[in-house]
């Protein structure tokens, strides 16, 4: 077996209209379905309503996409995981400027996790050398979602 890519990233949301505005309109994401989706009972786990919402930045049919999910039955529990804390605590994108996402979310009021700041490309587990430019913001559920720019010396 071999794996080529990530297939998605599914992200549980309370709010799908909070959350497609700052994945779609703060960073950048294009948004390919949305719509409410039904599946039965398997495996011990009930029947799902849902309004699912899959983003894409490629039309390449095997690039990696994001998927909201909101929850109509049976509703959302939970909190999103801190920062380093066991489990998936964030999931990060490549952009074409940090300074633009960081300006448009400074304009909303989004909180801020750290940066925008550079940091080399060992810390990305890179041996070439270089400089990567990452900012990392909370979603509207509290999930970090971090930015990278690739930056040229």
């Amino acid at each position: 077996m071999t794996v080529h890519s990530v297939s998605h990233v599914a992200v549980g949301v309370r709010d799908m209209d909070r959350s497609l505005t700052f994945y779609r309109d703060l960073v950048g994401l294009d948004v390919r379905f949305d719509d409410i989706e039904e599946f039965s009972a398997s495996d011990g786990h009930p029947a799902v309503r849902r309004r699912g919402a899959y983003l894409q930045w490629s039309d390449d049919p095997h690039a990696p996409f994001i998927v909201l999910d909101q929850q109509i039955s049976p509703g959302v529990d939970g909190e999103a995981k801190g920062l380093y804390e066991r489990g998936i605590h964030h999931f990060g994108f490549w952009v074409d400027n940090v300074d633009d996402v960081a300006a448009r979310a400074r304009a909303t009021d989004e909180p801020f996790v750290y940066g925008p700041a550079d940091t080399d490309t060992s810390t990305y587990g890179e041996q070439a050398g270089g400089t990567i430019r990452l900012l990392m913001l909370r979603d509207p559920d509290g999930n970090i979602v971090q930015l990278d720019q690739r930056v040229t010396s």
